[in-house]
């Protein structure tokens, strides 16, 4: 088992930057799929970027070149730069152990001039 905590999410301007945490209770992040999810008003919650256990980084097509994921032993990140207004949303950090998906209680994120 492992308890998730995002931090980090408020209002910010469009073509501004912001970074998301997510602590979790257990040092276990580099062992574990890790991964940033977002669920805005209306839509469904869409992966945004992950880190398998292996090492390998994907990123949602819209995001590329803006936003970048990062781990370490009990904590992980969404460094997210050149925001725009289809950013805002509620952004929910996920760790996968063995077959069974944790998820924090989500932190928002808006963008608004």
């Amino acid at each position: 088992q492992v308890q998730l905590v995002e931090s980090g999410g408020t209002l910010v301007q469009p073509g501004g930057s912001l970074r998301l945490s997510c602590a979790a209770s257990r040092s276990i992040l580099f062992f574990n799929d890790v991964a940033w999810y977002r669920q805005a008003p209306g839509r469904s919650r869409e992966l945004v970027a992950e880190i398998t256990s292996g090492g390998r980084i994907n990123y949602v097509d819209d995001v590329k070149g803006r936003f970048t994921i990062s781990r370490e032993a009990s904590a992980m990140y969404l460094q997210m730069n050149g925001l725009k207004f289809e950013d805002t949303a509620v952004y929910f950090c996920n760790v996968r152990i063995e077959w069974t998906d944790y998820w924090g209680q989500g932190t928002q994120v808006t963008v608004s001039s």
